[in-house]
């Protein structure tokens, strides 16, 4: 059946879902890119269990009927065998640790498969065994947006491997293997607007992991995980998970070994810490803030940590404004990541509005209900240029901009969307935003603007106490 519904589905964002799924051809090619191996050795799959059930098929296929001597799918190793010869057909490994360690098993176990599991190498130390497919006809790697790319319930994957290897593998898959939804969702997740806060959390973790092996070794013997995992080995593992239980932190018991998560926020493992009965300065939560703004002319992240400096990384593909927005957040003391995708082949209106209005959306859920903020911030000379931006975080927009610019461009960013920018913001950071400047150098004049603002909100997101700055008690 390929016709399509008669007429949509009664759900939002429906748009598209009345047709059969198409093929998986522009996933295929993303993913390509973002594992680092050509096109053709990309077969997107429904996550890791679907890729193993796939070698599983292939392998009943191929030898007739077969069976695996181990009861846990997920085992460091295990192997499938031929049930009339014992004869291992294919081998699945989690990881090999090293390039030398794959090729080496990869030759031992051919012509069997050799699938190793790289559901979390983004977490991994180790280099992926991706790189050694070309060399190995009988190689696959099974990867996976559930954790890394925060995708654990819409199961998609891929399986990476040389085109005959992945044809033999496409042989087996069922029809309509990936719905529609899901290929959305995988291709909005590996969207390049992404790219820059996906490392930041994968790193954020990776930190944290790293400071919770230092911590609970202290106790006992600890293992590091190579995702949001830390496995241990408590003394006694009954008393130790009703501990977890009371505060509320879930753990997975593998035989002697406790599973526990990692997460990105330092305030959640902090609670870990406590259930194990260990004394640790309490991580202060800090005030972040993140808009996703996906439209027909931009796709945007933006995210903001008031509390803390670094990192600041911003790409908008206007390098002007990217200088501008840098002097923002340097000079306003917190960190911003803002990637865009935006339709700079027609105009970068869309892009510096749109990424604008993220900012300020990004700032306003930072700043939750701005109790012991300053409130008001004001400065800035820049040689011959004066801004002059006061700031009051009220939760009233309201943007005033006074000053005229006579270069129409300053590379391809447009002097004249420079008022629509803090427009943007005032309305989206929920602030009186008032900026008047003058000068001969209109490059000066706006650098001048955009410093001066960081500058007036450094001042205004202060925290000063703990009481909303208002005799109404609320902003």
């Amino acid at each position: 059946m390929t016709l399509p519904a008669p007429f949509p589905p009664l759900v939002a964002g429906a748009d598209g879902l009345d047709r059969y799924p198409g093929d998986t051809a522009a996933l295929a090619a993303r993913m390509a890119q973002i594992y680092g191996v050509a096109a053709d050795h990309v077969l997107p799959v429904r996550g890791l269990t679907h890729g193993l059930e796939l070698v599983w098929r292939l392998a009943a296929r191929d030898a007739g009927s077969v069976e695996a001597p181990d009861a846990e799918p997920y085992a460091g190793l295990s192997r499938i065998y031929r049930a009339s010869t014992g004869e291992t057909v294919a081998t699945i490994v989690r990881a090999l640790g090293s390039a030398e360690a794959v090729a080496e098993m990869a030759a031992r176990v051919s012509p069997g498969l050799l699938v190793v599991d790289e559901g979390l190498v983004e977490f991994a130390d180790a280099p992926s065994a991706a790189a050694l497919i070309g060399d190995h006809a009988n190689l696959v790697c099974l990867r996976s947006l559930s954790l890394a790319y925060g995708l654990a319930g819409a199961r998609v994957g891929a399986a990476l491997a040389q085109p005959q290897t992945l044809a033999r593998l496409s042989e087996v898959v069922e029809l309509y293997a990936l719905p529609e939804p899901l290929v959305r969702l995988a291709m909005q997740a590996l969207d390049p607007s992404r790219m820059i806060e996906t490392a930041e959390r994968i790193a954020g973790v990776r930190r944290e992991r790293e400071r919770l092996v230092r911590e609970i070794g202290r106790l006992m013997v600890v293992e590091p995980g190579v995702g949001p995992i830390i496995m241990a080995r408590p003394s006694d593992i009954e008393t130790t998970l009703a501990d977890l239980a009371r505060f509320g932190v879930a753990a997975d018991r593998s035989g002697d070994r406790l599973r526990l998560p990692v997460s990105l926020k330092p305030e959640v493992n902090d609670r870990l810490l406590a259930a194990l009965g260990l004394a640790v300065g309490k991580t202060p939560a800090h005030r972040t803030g993140q808009a996703v703004r996906d439209t027909k002319e931009t796709r945007i992240v933006c995210a903001v940590d008031l509390d803390a400096t670094a990192p600041i990384r911003i790409e908008t593909g206007v390098g002007f404004f990217d200088h501008m927005l840098e002097q923002v957040a340097a000079h306003g003391g917190f960190s911003l990541r803002l990637q865009c995708e935006g339709d700079l082949h027609t105009d970068p209106h869309h892009t510096i509005e749109d990424s604008a209005i993220a900012l300020g959306q990004a700032l306003k859920q930072a700043l939750g209900e701005r109790r012991g903020i300053a409130r008001y911030g004001f400065v800035l000379a820049m040689d011959e240029a004066q801004a002059n931006v006061t700031i009051d975080l009220s939760g009233r927009p309201y943007p005033v901009f006074e000053g005229e610019f006579s270069t129409p461009y300053i590379g391809e960013y447009r002097t004249d969307l420079t008022a629509h920018v803090f427009r943007s913001l005032a309305e989206h950071l929920g602030a009186a935003v008032h900026i008047s400047v003058k000068g001969s150098d209109d490059h000066h004049k706006t650098e001048a603007v955009y410093k001066g603002f960081g500058r007036a909100l450094r001042q205004a997101i202060r925290i000063e106490g703990d009481a909303v700055p208002s005799t109404k008690g609320v902003l």
